[in-house]
């Protein structure tokens, strides 16, 4: 691995020293491709226009996010920014200098890119829904099938475009070495397209989405233990990050493992929550779910009350009460998006069309 390493370092060198002004661009394509913005962005509008798209799209980001963070664990992937300052394979008149930034600093193994694979995974459902979409509308004539092919030939070109630029980003930032992110790039779409063959997803019952998340949660922490009795401890990432973290305010709680597999344990439970609740059914169910007006108030309501709900932070000072009010703010954006606000929005239009009347 240390000529992989090397390697990899001395690509950041180049991309740092020789692309350096594009560095507001990169930085802006490692925000893009941060998993959380599956469900403060992409999923609230997905799920108006296609609730099984929208309902895919959540277990492909937690079940994907969950076998990121086992296989970083299990892999045990170096970062590059703290690599560089442990590694005997430079002296130090030689050790490479590499840059960090404000988002450089995560904390958990490197191995295989977060970013990378949430990124690939949630673009790959949004393309192949999208195309699916375009296939069921196309009338059987030459210029409705060569209008799909340019369709096609259109999206999946943005779709590696945005997974070059978001892999390119995370290697420039220091946070991952070429590998790691081409890993992830992989394994994302292996999830995603995984998850076209599982059906059962769009009619699950709270019992079996409860069961699920047990499930994930239990073998989470049966491996985080196995790996301790074997004296390896999972978390040896996180000293690393605060040792050779150039600025220590760059290091957030919310990186590391056990904080996003409680983010997204939370996510999931708030969508099974939602889809089998009284205020879903009745709103979302019936005519409304053709009425474009509604889905469009909907869509327009739900992001505006996340950017609002994102001004909220969760106090750090106590890492477990951080990871409980994480799971209760995860569980609650699924469960405002498909059940409160759409209910909000019902109540309004049928006021309304009752003053009419």
């Amino acid at each position: 691995m240390d000529f992989i390493h090397t390697l990899g370092v001395l690509t950041i060198q180049h991309l740092q020293n020789n692309y350096r002004e594009y560095n507001s661009f990169l930085s802006f394509m490692s925000i893009v491709g941060d998993p959380r913005n599956i469900f403060s962005l992409y999923f609230p509008l997905w799920f108006h226009l296609s609730q099984n798209v929208g309902t895919k799209m959540i277990w492909v980001a937690v079940v994907g996010d969950w076998f990121n963070l086992i296989f970083k664990w299990m892999l045990s992937g170096q970062r590059p920014y703290w690599w560089v300052h442990e590694t005997h394979l430079f002296q130090n008149s030689s050790k490479p200098h590499l840059d960090q930034f404000h988002i450089t600093c995560e904390t958990g193994p490197g191995n295989p890119s977060g970013h990378a694979m949430g990124s690939s995974c949630v673009w790959y459902v949004m393309v192949t829904s999208a195309l699916n979409f375009a296939r069921s509308s196309c009338i059987s004539s030459a210029q409705s099938f060569q209008r799909f092919h340019l369709l096609r030939s259109i999206l999946w070109t943005a779709f590696w475009v945005i997974q070059i630029s978001v892999c390119i980003s995370r290697v420039f930032i220091a946070t991952h070495f070429p590998h790691q992110v081409l890993l992830g790039l992989v394994i994302g779409m292996l999830v995603a397209e995984a998850f076209d063959h599982i059906p059962w997803i769009y009619n699950a019952s709270l019992k079996l989405y409860l069961q699920v998340n047990v499930f994930l949660l239990s073998f989470a922490v049966f491996f985080y233990l196995l790996l301790k009795l074997l004296d390896f401890d999972p978390l040896w990432s996180v000293a690393k990050a605060k040792t050779w973290c150039a600025n220590p305010d760059w290091i957030h709680l919310d990186t590391t493992p056990f904080a996003g597999l409680w983010r997204n344990l939370g996510a999931l439970f708030g969508l099974g929550l939602a889809v089998n609740s009284k205020m879903f059914i009745q709103s979302c169910k019936g005519k409304n779910s053709c009425n474009t007006v509604f889905k469009v108030l909907c869509m327009t309501a739900n992001l505006t009350f996340l950017q609002l709900y994102d001004l909220i932070k969760m106090p750090n000072h106590s890492e477990a009460l951080f990871y409980i009010l994480s799971f209760c703010k995860s569980a609650s954006v699924p469960f405002g998006v498909v059940a409160v606000i759409p209910y909000c929005v019902y109540l309004l239009i049928r006021d309304n069309e009752r003053k009419v009347l």
